[in-house]
């Protein structure tokens, strides 16, 4: 049963949408522009300096995750800094579709929001309002887009792997097996031991109180799955998406018929649950996509799986991205594919490269799945 049917309420004036003055021409574009539905690479690092400015459009990446505007301790973001962050972008044609939530993959160590996770209140309830000042200072600067993390744990790695057949790259790595025998899983955080029905909880705390605001002000709120799902009980937590992932997936889905609630649907930490990612990948995305809950995608190559796995690169891992981008154009998606997690080597441009590297492969992916239809 569905928690609730949220009550409807007319979308509050914003300070008015910036218009996007691109800089492009439309038929010098490698794949169809947005307004013609169809899927675009995205990215989510580098912020809004001029030279990530300049990376981002040179590679063709004209959609993004910004980040987030300055914060005013207390109160949430500055609508000025936002509005300012989307003029720069505008500069070079490039639109801001997302902003990061203060819910991060740090879990609760680091976050200007610790107490919601943590279920703590009065201090949660004071965080939550400020979610919902960023809520409207997003709308306000045309993003409609908002991501997040519902978890306590960081993400789980046990090392790296180098692999000398593709340049002596580091791939970062989880095994259960090698966490156990470190004690990695009986370090716990300040939060103790929580219960996956005291952590629905504190989830569904935060989404009652702040799904309304993004559905008054048209905004999608996109959550992470935890990464990786873990086994139940690890440091103390069992993780929203464990040890089902899909039944996770599901479950979460389902807490709400909200046309803002949804996913950023990281494809690798999807795959870091399934005993084999290339069959069981195929289904979730169609459960998901049917639902109208996928709002990002994170386009995350693996290899391996449950309990040990290694991120790879997009053409290396155990899934076939030409098989997924298929499911996710078949489905309606028509949001940012975003290369995550990429592989490092010792030099020092590793990150522009593969991230260079990546856009390029999406690039080729959408070529292909829209010359098909």
């Amino acid at each position: 049963m569905k928690r609730r049917n949220f009550f409807k309420v007319s979308a509050a004036t914003s300070l008015g949408t910036l218009a996007l003055s691109s800089t492009r021409q439309k038929a010098n574009d490698p794949v169809r522009r947005k307004e013609d539905g169809v899927m675009h690479v995205g990215c989510q690092h580098g912020g809004t300096s001029k030279e990530n400015l300049e990376f981002w459009a040179r590679h063709g990446v004209f959609h993004v995750d910004a980040g987030s505007p300055k914060m005013i301790e207390g109160v949430g973001w500055d609508l000025d800094d936002s509005l300012a962050m989307q003029e720069a972008c505008n500069k070079y044609g490039i639109k801001v579709e997302a902003y990061h939530l203060p819910l991060s993959s740090a879990g609760i160590d680091g976050v200007a929001t610790p107490n919601i996770m943590l279920g703590k209140s009065p201090e949660r309830d004071r965080e939550i309002e400020m979610i919902q000042q960023m809520i409207q200072v997003a709308a306000k600067s045309d993003v409609h887009m908002l991501l997040y993390n519902t978890i306590i744990l960081p993400i789980l790695r046990t090392g790296r792997t180098i692999d000398p057949t593709r340049g002596n790259a580091s791939y970062s790595t989880w095994n259960y097996e090698e966490a156990v025998k470190q004690g990695l899983d009986k370090e716990k955080t300040i939060a103790g031991d929580v219960s996956i029905d005291e952590l629905y909880e504190r989830i569904t705390y935060f989404l009652d109180r702040v799904l309304p605001v993004a559905e008054e002000y048209n905004v999608k709120l996109g959550n992470h799955i935890a990464d990786p799902p873990a086994p139940v009980g690890y440091g103390g937590i069992t993780r929203w998406n464990s040890p089902e992932v899909f039944a996770g997936i599901k479950r979460f889905a389902q807490l709400y018929d909200s046309p803002s609630h949804g996913f950023n649907l990281c494809l690798g930490s999807t795959a870091e649950g399934l005993k084999d990612p290339k069959t069981e990948i195929i289904p979730i995305i169609k459960w998901v996509g049917k639902r109208n809950q996928i709002f990002n995608i994170h386009l995350r190559n693996i290899k391996g799986g449950w309990n040990n796995f290694q991120e790879v690169y997009p053409d290396n891992g155990d899934m076939d991205f030409l098989e997924i981008v298929r499911a996710l154009r078949d489905v309606g998606y028509t949001g940012m594919l975003m290369p995550d997690h990429i592989p490092r080597h010792e030099d020092p441009a590793s990150g522009l490269q593969g991230h260079a590297f990546a856009f390029g492969y999406i690039k080729g992916l959408l070529h292909a799945v829209y010359a098909e239809v």
